[in-house]
């Protein structure tokens, strides 16, 4: 447990303090007016359970100072985000969410949909709840607004071959690929087809009318036709954007549903009147705070990336309002009103709001009651069926995959409270090891992690590597022969960690010093958890093993072939992904991204090779 500080020696100015462990992990960032007083309060008697229990776990108390307050914020989100640590409440990663986006760093831009992490130069819509919702709107809207959906590659190979693709011929792209459009006239379309998505389209349709209207005047019917068809395409968009509002207001609303342990958050984003994006997510309240101190931590983290709207609607005002009010400005570089709605049409909409948020966090609670209970008996039980000391809340499992000594790689899974923490997973290929030696291969994938850990012990958090936290249980797939062989690199590095060896074939457990296995009975959640770990690590090995070996055949295949160099063997894969898909393309597609001479030779090096049909006619 951590040592009070001496209370003069915590300056009583505004910054951020950082609790870590024993190895340097941040364990909770929190931000303070007063750096004394605030740390103070954590050495108080009457901590909340889990607040107690970050401190306990705690070694060491650190801080920065800042100017003031609001740059204690920034401060704040910016090592949340860092450190991920595992006592402050995160919104989970929102990669899931698709967004429609307009590549506006490319020289001619696309609309596509996108998720993951936010690229520079690209312009954003959404999120929105479903892709297929999306791509039924961006169809719609490439009626009226032509711009380009397709691929790179499929862009530059019709730029080669000098004619444009189907989406041309149907009028759902204007062809910049082969000069069919204007400069000025893409830019047009990319403008009203990004103007529709901020909530511009009753000017859109405006716009449409008129334009039909002057076409009809001069007698050009087919072209007002076309704008007709064009109009309808846009009011069948718009009829997906509910309009909540009379007014053209523009806001996001925030609406939270909670108990001790989790709250469920529902996000709708609303620009001139209409919904234009909406988010749902469950948080983990890892602290104990009030919904005034869990509203402003979520503000932080919607708003800390994403420039927040003119107006912040929420159902209760934050802690500290003026402070968060004073963040948000800056944030947007403009004015932003955080407020509770009273009345009207906002009102009712933070009413079904927070009846989707009670309703998403009802569904979140079947699971999780559960969930919750599976997990902790779970590592009660492995605790103590191996006798463990402390639970273990990290687990590493490691695997090897090879045939015939060939490609031989291994795996390293991470499990945290009994859940897969798919970030820190990590993937080896074997360098030490010639033929197939099994135990050699998983003594030099343990000697690297290892080494890796402890080389990273003497350095500032900051400039650790991947490796930087030890686990409190190895498992390793397989016998005493793999099992050795961890001791042993354990015994190198003066590592006192838990080691065990989970054999396939009786599911039976080997623990250092011993020659007779540990028999868990099938019934008990430690066997559960065991297998998941070992199959997960087993999982992971095998599929790098086959990318590795798919990636040689690939290699050997295509550079047999006459006219296929580096350039071109990245095109094709990038465009077919694998020596499957590549075996599956027809002629003609071959022909898309490669000369059509070269395309012959690499379709009939493909149909004779190994696994090819040709090969396989005879059976």
């Amino acid at each position: 447990m951590v040592r009070r500080p001496p209370s003069s020696s915590i300056p009583d100015a505004p910054g951020v303090y950082l609790f870590k462990d024993g190895d340097g992990r941040v364990l909770y960032v929190g931000k303070a007016k007063s750096l004394r007083k605030r740390t103070a309060s954590y050495f108080a008697r009457d901590l909340g359970p889990r607040t107690r229990l970050m401190v306990e776990a705690a070694e060491e108390l650190d801080w920065l100072l800042t100017d003031n307050e609001v740059a204690a914020l920034m401060l704040e989100f910016s090592l949340v985000q860092k450190h991920q640590p595992r006592f402050n409440i995160r919104l989970r990663d929102d990669k899931s969410f698709p967004y429609l986006a307009i590549t506006r760093n490319q020289e001619w831009p696309r609309v596509m949909v996108m998720r993951g992490k936010r690229r520079k130069g690209v312009q954003y819509f959404g999120p929105y709840a479903h892709a297929y919702a999306i791509r039924q709107t961006r169809d719609l809207l490439l009626r009226t607004f032509p711009i380009r959906s397709c691929t790179d590659q499929k862009f530059r190979s019709h730029e080669a071959l000098g004619r444009p693709c189907l989406l041309f011929h149907i009028e759902r792209c204007s062809g910049p690929c082969v000069g069919e459009v204007d400069r000025a006239v893409y830019e047009q379309y990319l403008d009203g087809f990004a103007g529709f998505l901020d909530g511009n389209g009753e000017e859109v349709i405006e716009q449409l009318e008129t334009e039909m209207a002057g076409a009809a005047e001069v007698l050009e019917y087919e072209k007002a036709a076309r704008v007709r068809d064009q109009l309808t395409a846009v009011r069948k968009a718009m009829a997906r954007q509910e309009l909540v509002t009379q007014r053209k207001d523009s806001f996001d609303l925030v609406a939270i549903e909670e108990d001790d342990l989790e709250a469920a958050l529902v996000v709708l984003t609303i620009k001139r009147g209409r919904v234009t994006g909406t988010r749902s997510m469950v948080v983990d309240k890892v602290e104990d705070v009030t919904t005034a101190e869990l509203i402003g931590i979520m503000i932080g983290q919607l708003y800390g990336k994403d420039e927040p709207p003119r107006e912040v609607l929420v159902h209760e005002m934050p802690d500290d309002p003026e402070l968060w009010q004073e963040w948000l400005v800056e944030q947007r570089g403009g004015p932003v009103t955080i407020r509770v709605p009273q009345r009207g049409a906002k009102r009712r909409l933070m009413e079904t709001a927070q009846a989707n948020a009670a309703e998403e966090f009802g569904r979140h609670r079947l699971k999780r009651a559960t969930d919750h209970n599976a997990r902790a008996r779970a590592l009660r039980s492995l605790q103590e069926e191996l006798n463990l000391e402390q639970s273990p809340l990290r687990i590493e499992a490691y695997d090897i995959s090879t045939i015939q000594g060939r490609d031989t790689v291994g795996s390293m899974v991470v499990f945290e409270d009994a859940m897969p923490k798919k970030s820190d997973y990590r993937r080896f290929k074997i360098k030490r090891v010639s033929g197939q030696d099994d135990f050699a291969a998983m003594e030099e994938l343990l000697d690297r992690r290892f080494a890796a850990y402890v080389g990273d012990r003497g350095r500032p958090v900051e400039e650790r590597g991947k490796f930087s936290y030890p686990p409190s249980l190895i498992v390793i797939d397989g016998g005493l022969g793999q099992l050795g062989r961890a001791v042993k690199i354990l015994a190198k590095y003066d590592l006192d960690i838990p080691v065990v060896g989970l054999a396939k074939r009786l599911e039976e457990v080997y623990l250092p010093g011993t020659t007779e296995p540990l028999v868990i009975p099938r019934g008990e959640e430690a066997l559960y958890l065991l297998q998941r770990v070992r199959d997960e690590a087993h999982r992971f090995a095998v599929a790098y093993h086959r990318t590795l070996r798919g990636k040689r055949m690939v290699d050997s295949i295509l550079d047999s072939v006459r006219g296929v160099g580096p350039g071109r063997k990245k095109l094709l894969l990038r465009k077919f992904g694998s020596l499957k898909n590549l075996r599956a393309a027809e002629l003609t597609e071959l022909a898309e991204v490669v000369p059509a001479g070269v395309a012959v030779d690499l379709y009939e090096a493909l149909q004779s090779g190994p696994n090819g049909s040709q090969s396989q006619s005879g059976r």
